[in-house]
């Protein structure tokens, strides 16, 4: 027996890794991928004082951040959790060097999502900076034939670069963030990966306009966005 002991203590000395626990608290941050629509997911992960696991769950390409996560539970190297206000939950294996995992999140249907540790989670705030000229709300008809959908953009500057969000008031949908902001001189791009879609037009001399077409999913429609205040 006491050689036994002495043999699980040599190996354990030997590898560094024997008898350590895994350690899943943190960021983590993966994107869900599914048939063209990519949707970005932080899980905060910390210890309750009883020293049991507990998370938050934030979908920023949604705007929803804080969505309480449980149970969650860390056997070995898989790593376990529900979202129960989402009707999902996740399962994964978390590698040796305690970086990344990889698993899949089911909702219904199964779907592949692998975490990566971040130091610094995904940037959700971004202070102000001096208004561009295309700064404001701006409003869009999309004409489906059988009925039109209003689309109503608000784009705003930052210390980070334009930003937006989008609001569909036919849906019921406010304040959808718009994943990603590019102009180039008089074009503008406005990226919705969460919606597999997106809008590029081309910004009017006097930036009253914005005349474009929205593309989603490999279709396209035709889309001219109107500011809703002229520039003072």
């Amino acid at each position: 027996m006491t050689q036994s002991i002495f043999l699980v203590a040599f190996l354990a000395a030997l590898t560094g890794t024997v008898l350590h626990a895994q350690d899943a608290t943190g960021d983590w941050q993966g994107t869900l991928k599914t048939s063209g629509v990519e949707i970005r997911i932080v899980v905060h992960i910390s210890k309750n004082a009883a020293g049991n696991l507990k998370a938050t769950f934030d979908s920023p390409d949604q705007g929803a951040t804080g969505i309480k996560v449980g149970p969650i539970d860390l056997r070995g190297t898989t790593l376990s959790f529900a979202v129960l206000s989402l009707d999902g939950s996740y399962e994964g294996t978390l590698n040796d060097a305690g970086t990344a995992i990889n698993g899949t999140w089911s909702q219904h249907l199964d779907f592949p999502l692998n975490f990566q540790r971040v130091t610094t989670a995904l940037k959700t705030e971004h202070k102000p900076a001096a208004p561009s000229d295309i700064d404001g709300a701006w409003f869009g008809t999309l004409d489906l034939g059988a009925k039109k959908l209003h689309l109503v953009f608000h784009v705003v500057n930052t210390e980070d670069g334009l930003m937006a969000t989008m609001d569909s008031p036919d849906q019921g949908a406010k304040g959808i963030p718009v994943t990603a902001v590019t102009r180039d001189a008089a074009s503008l791009k406005l990226e919705m990966k969460q919606l597999g879609g997106g809008f590029d037009g081309q910004i009017s001399a006097d930036a009253s306009t914005i005349e474009g077409r929205w593309a989603q999913l490999g279709g396209s429609l035709s889309l001219t966005l109107t500011r809703s205040e002229p520039l003072r």
